[in-house]
């Protein structure tokens, strides 16, 4: 059974940082694509990054630069380091593991429908 439990979310001011953390269990990480998603309040799930077991990433064009995602293949934890925050990175974010890579346009897919198995999402709230 795969289980993402996310951990790190919480209130900081613009500017801010925070790191979240994913821990993974019933499945190898290094055998899937993994991402971090988020979902604002009255709006839809967007893609923020995507990483493969090899290091190859992909992120949303907002987020470029400030929020870096990494892997630890012998731990079996994704992360997202976020530097400067915008009250627009508000929302809950997500874990999420896709058994293939799906590339779109010869990028990783920041796609939520491309990504099997999901956690329960941890809470970030950016005050300006």
């Amino acid at each position: 059974q795969v289980q993402l439990v996310e951990s790190g979310g919480g209130s900081v001011q613009a500017g801010g940082s925070l790191r979240l953390s994913c821990a993974t269990s019933g499945l190898t990480i290094r055998r899937y694509c993994m991402g971090w998603f988020r979902q604002a309040p009255g709006k839809e799930r967007e893609g923020v990054a995507t990483i493969t077991s090899g290091g190859v990433t992909n992120y949303k064009d907002s987020v470029k630069g400030p929020f870096t995602i990494s892997i630890d293949n012998a731990e079996n934890t994704l992360d997202l380091q976020m530097n400067s925050l915008k009250p627009e990175d508000t929302g809950v974010y997500y874990c999420a593991a896709a058994p293939t890579c799906t590339m779109v346009a010869g990028r990783l897919s920041l796609t939520s429908q491309h990504f099997r198995y999901w956690g329960q999402g941890t809470q970030v709230t950016v005050s300006s």
